[in-house]
């Protein structure tokens, strides 16, 4: 599908915007109960346990998906040292993020194979849902702060971490963005040929 072409297309724009929502609510969502969980109750307290879409939106986030198609939430706050094992669980809790978006595009994926749901409304909603779920997914593993790739790989590179590389990681990051969007998309639209099964 490549970069999703909103203009002039009001229905579209809609289902964009939902999808947009539930993928970052999503996302957003088990990064917090991820954490809660492990031990740290930040993000508990700063009330983001809950799948309310106003709690997670991120603004220049949010205008990024619309402009180039990818972006971010609004950071979960975390307090490493409330883990058992810190390291670990700042992983775990950087993991749950992409992993969810990964299995809700598996299962709106299923929803695709409904008898009689091709080429209807609803399956465009779904595709729209299901890539942006994977645009999120493949956009924060990639290891640059301060994306949730970079806190995983910390496992193995502990200084990815460092609150000063994120700085840098701005940098890169928007490079990226405007430089490597293609690509990104390619891997978009190939997982999503292998989930729909085309």
């Amino acid at each position: 599908m490549g970069i999703i072409n909103l203009i002039g297309d009001p229905v579209l724009m809609i289902f964009f915007i939902v999808a947009l929502l539930m993928a970052i609510t999503v996302h957003e969502f088990m990064h917090a109960w991820t954490a809660n969980y492990l031990g740290d109750p930040t993000a508990k307290y700063a009330k983001r346990v809950t799948l309310n879409p106003l709690a997670h939106l991120d603004p220049i986030g949010s205008l990024m998906i619309l402009l180039v198609g990818f972006g971010w939430g609004k950071p979960v706050p975390i307090n490493p040292n409330n883990f058992k094992n810190p390291r670990q669980g700042s992983a775990l809790t950087a993991l749950a993020g992409p992993m969810a978006n990964l299995l809700l595009a598996i299962a709106l994926a299923m929803l695709l194979k409904i008898p009689g749901l091709t080429n209807t409304i609803y399956a465009s909603f779904l595709l729209v849902c299901i890539q942006l779920n994977l645009v999120l997914m493949i956009f924060n593993l990639i290891p640059i702060p301060p994306l949730d790739g970079s806190k995983i790989l910390a496992l193995v590179f502990p200084g990815l971490d460092d609150p000063k590389l994120q700085i840098y990681g701005f940098i890169f990051l928007f490079a990226v963005i405007f430089f490597g969007s293609s690509i990104l998309w390619t891997m978009v639209n190939f997982l999503t040929r292998l989930l729909i099964g085309v």
